[in-house]
């Protein structure tokens, strides 16, 4: 029998171990109080309360307070406050630290277990040392190339790849690394981190060698969306999150994260939600369920049927300290900036915006959202300010089925696509309802499409739109890879008429996805998704139409015309290049690709590289931040667009002559050999022959006696390349 001592109980010992809980643990330090005398002092306490009920949902006693006093019994800024556990005081410092109290209080909370470290401080201080300044490596390092390539990260099996994208679709390898993510690569919006997805969480690199930045600990963790500008993160994980560090108990069963990129630092967590009173409805994902205002100071959620809730960052409060109720609505979308907007952003973010006249009103963001038909309500689309939460534009539907929302990229234009069904609810049609958000009152104009509408795009900075539509019976019903009759429409504004006017329309296609340039004008119609077609559509929408006879009626839409059409066998992905000279198309095993792989084309869709690769997974452009150029800047590069190009043709046939400068060399130097093992051939089969007392070969003598009489003519000849005359 063995011996009972050499059974192990860790496990049991741990599971079951008392842990001492301090009662100073429940204590907390709340300082950055008014200063209030007797007669105010409830007041702040009751204060006090109602912001921990309304932040934390905590209910505090008013006996849980202690305010010291000074002799004149006025209080000294800070309380004392105990809670009945250490997970409430936990609570209830997550909630109220930095809490803004008013315009100039802002609360600071501390656990009181932390006191003890003021006690340690030396009473003389001591002026740290100054460490010698390093050079760093710039996180943007990337775009000061020379060429101004831009960056592809290409992943294969294990492998990732970084390569610059040359002239013509030459690669330059620029980093390598195995093992390098676990499941796939994701860019931030400005090109400058790189996320990798792992089972213990989530790891940010940057700079010219991809050093690691910050790990972010959220184990399982599946999604990942960056904000604007770069700094904060949110990510998502099937796996309820653990109080483990960096989670408290606060964050337990929460599966949603913010996180700030550059410090690590964890600001809060979410639970899931979803359609109210819906069986599974945490299992309905829709990604990014947080959506980021475009200055970064705003992050947003729908619970649908019931609010839409705002917080303010980076302290996570709600904003105005409540939701926004709005009965039953779906969905909303934040209006980006446009270019004027953006550059008071800029100039606010670095501290060099122009001081704003007494009176002046902050600028508001604005967002769009829809709420259905309820009972004997209409549906309608709502246009609200915030933080101010102004209404400025709505506009009531009907028989709608559903929305969805699309602003243009410089927010000037709203289109909301109202997919909408006849009384008997058998056929469905379309409305676009399109918003004038620059002109007075924000003018409405209403294109009613008899067919559904598959696919909607923008152009970028633009003031046209594509469509693809189908009235194919088996829309909605069909099985995956079967293909659909489809048209594409092409739609612009006319400033003349006020009104969207539809440009050309192209019938009987296959299409069914758009990608537009980054820098508008080219567009790419394509058929996705399918198990026998693989079409790519090149297509310019200015394309020079100098010398034909064009009808008038015809004139709007005369500059669209398709390109090429190319195919990529098992395409999955398409994905323009920053610049909008290069696409790419993969297709990548994720999707269970025939034929895995990736081609570049130009913009005009000629193909520069294509390439099979087995088990290849993803391919992506690193983005580009704004250009740094002001708006002089650019109109002087536009004026003199003439010369740059010069000076880039000229560089172009440089670097064409340098590889037929090499090539000439080559073969130079080969034909050299080949010229020098002859001639010493030659003489070794002479030798041979004098040595055998034969006579020298009649060819070899004739050559030799050219070679000697080989005489060296130099002919000079004059040119008259101008003649002047003068009388005297």
């Amino acid at each position: 029998m063995a011996d009972l001592d050499d059974i192990d109980y860790s496990d049991l010992e741990a599971q079951y171990a008392t842990h001492f809980e301090s009662p100073l643990d429940c204590a907390v330090i709340l300082d950055g109080a008014p200063v209030v005398g007797p007669d105010r002092a409830d007041k702040l306490i009751g204060a006090i309360i109602k912001a921990a009920q309304t932040t934390a949902g905590l209910r505090v006693p008013k006996e849980s307070f202690d305010m010291p006093r000074d002799e004149d019994e006025k209080s000294k800024g800070y309380i004392f406050i105990t809670l009945p556990s250490i997970q409430e005081a936990q609570v209830f410092q997550r909630a109220l630290h930095g809490y803004a109290f008013d315009k100039r209080h802002t609360f600071s909370v501390v656990p009181f277990s932390e006191v003890h470290h003021y006690d340690e401080l030396e009473d003389d201080w001591v002026e740290p040392a100054v460490e010698d300044w390093a050079p760093k490596e710039h996180f943007r390092a990337w775009l000061g190339d020379p060429a101004g390539r831009d960056q592809i990260i290409l992943f294969r099996e294990d492998t990732a790849e970084l390569v610059w994208n040359g002239r013509g679709g030459a690669f330059e390898v620029a980093h390598t690394r195995e093992h390098w993510t676990d499941t796939y690569f994701q860019w931030s919006p400005f090109g400058t981190l790189l996320a990798t997805i792992h089972g213990p969480g989530i790891a940010l690199w940057a700079g010219p060698k991809f050093d690691r930045l910050n790990r972010f600990a959220h184990a399982e963790v599946k999604l990942v969306d960056f904000s604007p500008f770069e700094r904060y993160m949110v990510t998502w994980s099937p796996r309820p999150i653990e109080p483990t560090f960096p989670f408290s108990d606060e964050d337990e069963g929460h599966s949603i994260a913010v996180w700030d990129t550059m410090t690590g630092a964890l600001l809060r967590t979410f639970p899931m939600v979803g359609a109210p009173g819906a069986e599974g409805a945490e299992k309905r994902i829709v990604w990014p369920m947080f959506k980021w205002s475009p200055d970064e100071k705003y992050l947003a959620r729908v619970t649908p049927g019931q609010q839409i809730s705002v917080y303010e960052v980076p302290s996570m409060q709600l904003l105005g300290k409540k939701s926004v109720k709005i009965d039953g609505v779906v969905d909303f979308e934040w209006a980006p900036l446009n270019d004027k907007e953006r550059e008071e952003l800029d100039a606010e973010r670095s501290g060099t915006a122009e001081k704003k006249k007494a009176g002046t009103l902050p600028r508001e963001n604005i967002i769009a959202f829809w709420t259905p038909e309820v009972a004997n309500q209409p549906a309608r689309v709502t246009l609200m300010t915030l933080p101010s939460r102004t209404m400025l534009r709505s506009k009531n539907l009907f028989n709608v089925h559903d929305c969805k929302i699309h602003w243009q990229s410089n927010g000037d234009y709203l289109c909301v696509k109202v997919d909408r069904h006849t009384k008997t609810k058998k056929t469905q049609y379309c409305n676009l309802e399109l918003f004038r958000l620059r002109d007075k009152d924000c003018p409405v104009q209403v294109i009613e499409i008899k067919d559904a509408v598959t696919a909607f795009a923008w152009e970028p900075k633009g003031e046209r739109f594509v469509l693809i539509t189908t009235n194919d019976p088996n829309h909605g019903q069909v099985a995956a890879g079967v293909l659909l009759k489809t048209s594409v429409a092409f739609y612009g504004f006319d400033s003349r008429k006020g009104d969207f006017l539809q440009l050309k329309t192209f019938d009987n296609k296959t299409s069914n996805t758009v990608y537009w340039s980054p820098k508008g004008r080219h567009c790419l119609i394509a058929t996705l998704g399918s198990n026998s077609k693989f079409d790519v559509e090149f297509w310019d929408m200015d394309l020079d139409t100098e010398g034909e006879k064009i009808d008038e009626k015809d004139k709007a839409g005369s500059g669209i015309r398709l390109l090429t059409t190319v195919e990529h066998y098992g395409l999955t992905d398409i994905e323009w290049d920053p610049s909008g000279r290069y696409v790419a198309t993969s297709a990548s095993m994720w999707m269970n690709s025939m034929e895995s792989g990736f081609a570049l084309w130009d913009f005009k869709g000629a193909e520069l590289q294509k390439a099979s690769a087995d088990k290849f997974k993803q391919l992506l452009w690193r983005p580009r931040p704004p250009t740094l150029l002001s708006k002089d800047d650019q109109k002087r590069v536009r004026k003199n667009l003439r010369e740059f190009a010069r000076q880039f043709e000229e560089q172009d046939q440089l670097d064409e002559s340098n590889v037929s400068a090499e090539l000439l060399a080559l073969r130079q130097r080969l034909i050299e050999e080949w010229n020098s093992w002859r001639a010493s051939a030659r003489e070794y089969v002479e030798e041979e022959r004098i040595r055998l007392g034969k006579a020298p070969k009649k060819t070899l003598a004739a050559a030799q006696e050219s070679q000697d009489d080989l005489e060296t003519v130099e002919e000079w000849v004059e040119e008259v390349v101008s003649e002047t005359v003068e009388l005297i």
